[in-house]
């Protein structure tokens, strides 16, 4: 497992993300963590992923239970956040 950001961060409506993953014998692989604006968010679970011609997504919920949905091109290596669900707010 890498402890360090895999890529640079990347920026979607002024949202500054970079990801953090797993990186086994075929790279990276799964998000573990995604710094977001700042602030550390470890994935609890990924919840989906799925590959296009030149990105990979991954839907994942995160320790403080927010949904996103993360885009991974594979070509310039750049991540984007294509969906963001906040936590629900009756914790």
């Amino acid at each position: 497992m890498s402890g360090a950001p895999r890529n640079g961060p990347a920026s979607e409506g002024g949202l500054t993300i970079a990801v953090e993953c797993y990186a086994g014998y075929k790279g990276d692989e799964a998000p573990r963590t995604l710094v977001v604006g700042g602030r550390r968010l470890g994935v609890r679970e990924v919840i989906d992923r799925w590959l296009a011609p030149d990105h990979a997504y991954f839907k994942v919920r995160c320790e403080n239970d927010a949904v996103f949905i993360v885009r991974h091109d594979l070509d310039s290596l750049a991540w984007e956040v294509t969906l963001f669900e906040p936590p629900p707010t009756d914790r």
